[in-house]
This record gives C-alpha cells, structure tokens and sequence, in this order.
C-alpha cells in the first residue's frame, strides 16, 4: 500500500480506501474514488456496497499484498478496468480487457437517443402498447464496430423484442461481445459477425436488403493523428489509453474520419425511411462530420448531440 507517514494499526477497509485514493489523487488518475473501489471490490471478492456497509472489515495480508501490487500498476497507468477485468457502461457490468475499448459514459448518448426516438415513434419500438417485454418488436438495429457489444448489448436490454446485428474487424473483440452478450442473456437476439464496417451486413440474410434497419449506431476509430501525436495535455490521448488500449479501436486517421467518413456516406443506404444513423466522432471533428452527414442526399435533419460533458459527440441523421 502506499506508504503514509503514520500507518494505521489495522488495514480496514475504510483505510484502503482512503490511501488509495490519496495515491490515485496525488497521481491524476480520473475519478480516483471509484478506481480505488473497483480494486478494492475485486480482491475482496464483493460489490462495491458492501465497501460501506462493512468498513472496518481488516485486511488479510494477502489481500493486502494484491492491492500493493494492483495499486502499482495503477500508477503507472494501466487501466483499472482491465485490471479487474470489468467496466460499467448504461449501468450495466461488461467483460473488458486489452482486446477491446473500455466503455466510456459519452456514447451512453447513442443508447439514450435511440431509446428515446423508439418509445416516441410509431413502428421503431412502442407499437407494444405498455407491455415491456414487446418493446422493439420487429425492430433491426446495426452496431458497426462493436468491440465489447456495450451498446448494442445495453440496447438489446433495453428493446426486449429487437435484434442487433454487431460488427467487428477484430475477431477478438468479437470474442469479447459474445461473453458480454451472453452474460446479459441477449445472445439469442445477437448476430456477431466478422468484417470490415458495413460490408457483414450485405452477407445476413436480413440487413442485405438495404432500407432494412430502423438504426444503424457506431462508435468507430475517431482519434485524429494531430491529437494523438499531441503533447499539450490539454489535446493529448492519455497514457494509459495510448499505452494498453486497442490501437485499433482508436485512430481514425490524419483527420479522424477514416472510418466516420464512410459510415457517413453508405450507412442511410441500410436505413429504413425514418431509420436513424447515430455515428460517435472526435469532439474536434464533429463541424466537419455533420458537414459530411448534410452532403449525403439520403438523410434530413442531421444534429449534433453533446455527451455527458457537453462535448459535441455523436452525429445523428434521418433517412428520408
């Protein structure tokens, strides 16, 4: 553990916590509370409540020994998710390690729009009237690049009755959705198929015909090589994602539109009339990206919306 200038007696919990968070504090690590939590659960082998409702619990030396060491690999920047094999997106626990991204609260925006255009519309999700279980019925969705399947997973959850196609050029990462989808009980309702973007869904046998899907979402590579590159830690991708994330999963080149660019320009061909395209981009870019989402003759009423810091985020746009 780190090493305080007078140790308490005993290794409570309540202490654990505390001098970790003191230590993830001092070494800038985001939301140091909750890392010093989710370490702590893990080795005790418990929810994060039973950190507070038995906080004087002593450690073993064993578990002390863990901490220490998960604690150092903190501090030099390996993520704390992959250190416990888990993050949490839309409320709900996801499998993650160093073959996919971790999830990340900004494109909850992408499940909250959808959710809330499907119970607001005719024919995308509430023609069940008020029964719960019906909610999606007959709705197709298409999460391209999916990685750990959080959003197409969190919106097959929430849309008991859709079906989500999610696609992936990782075979990895495809491997990691499918533990995700199976741990929330929505792999029936899941085809996980391996390609490049859009290009699986010309091979199933339902979102082959285009103007099949009521959604087409995607969180895609969108790191611009200006940012990347950068060393203005005001600009600069952070070191513990250059350093353990997929760099896959995150560049999306000179411009950060190699791979919004094309979602853009082919993905309303897919989109039934009404159908919405949600694509995630780089708050830098994302002037640029809603110019390209207007070029496109096929959609109407292209927005922006802003993630949960108020970043412009997640580019949304209507098929005519």
């Amino acid at each position: 553990m780190p090493t305080p200038q007078a140790a308490p007696k005993t290794w409570t919990t309540r202490a654990l916590l505390a001098w970790m968070k003191d230590a993830f504090v001092k070494a800038d690590l985001d939301s140091p509370q909750l890392c010093a939590e989710m370490l702590v659960a893990h080795v005790l082998g418990c929810e994060r409540l039973k950190l507070y409702t038995e906080p004087d619990r002593p450690a073993s030396p064993l578990e002390r020994q863990s901490l220490r060491e998960l604690t150092a690999r903190a501090l030099k920047d390996e993520p704390v998710q992959y250190l416990v094999g888990e993050g949490w997106f839309f409320s709900m626990p996801f499998h993650v390690d160093k073959r996919v991204l971790i999830p990340r609260p900004a494109t909850a925006t992408i499940v909250e729009h959808v959710l809330q255009h499907a119970r607001a519309t005719p024919g995308f999700g509430r023609d069940g009237g008020n029964d719960s279980k019906a909610f999606g019925a007959g709705v197709l969705i298409a999460d391209i690049c999916t990685g750990s399947g959080c959003v197409g997973i969190a919106l097959a959850k929430h849309m008991p009755a859709a079906h989500v196609i999610a696609t992936d050029i990782s075979p990895d990462a495809l491997e990691v959705a499918k533990e995700n989808a199976q741990r929330h009980k929505v792999a029936d309702r899941m085809d996980l198929l391996w390609g490049n973007m859009l290009d699986p869904l010309d091979e199933h046998p339902v979102a082959k015909a285009k103007g099949s899907l009521h959604y087409l979402v995607s969180n895609p590579p969108y790191i611009p090589d200006d940012e990347w590159d950068s060393t203005d830690p005001d600009t600069a991708v952070q070191a513990n994602v250059k350093s353990y994330e997929p760099t896959i999963a995150l560049r999306g080149g000179t411009e950060g539109l190699d791979f919004v660019r094309p979602l853009l320009a082919e993905g309303p061909e897919h989109l039934r009339r009404g159908g919405l395209l949600l694509v995630e981009v780089a708050a830098s870019r994302a002037k640029e990206a809603k110019a390209l989402a207007q070029a496109n003759p096929l959609v109407e009423a292209v927005t922006v919306l802003k993630d949960i810091e108020g970043h412009p985020r997640t580019i949304v746009a209507r098929r005519k």
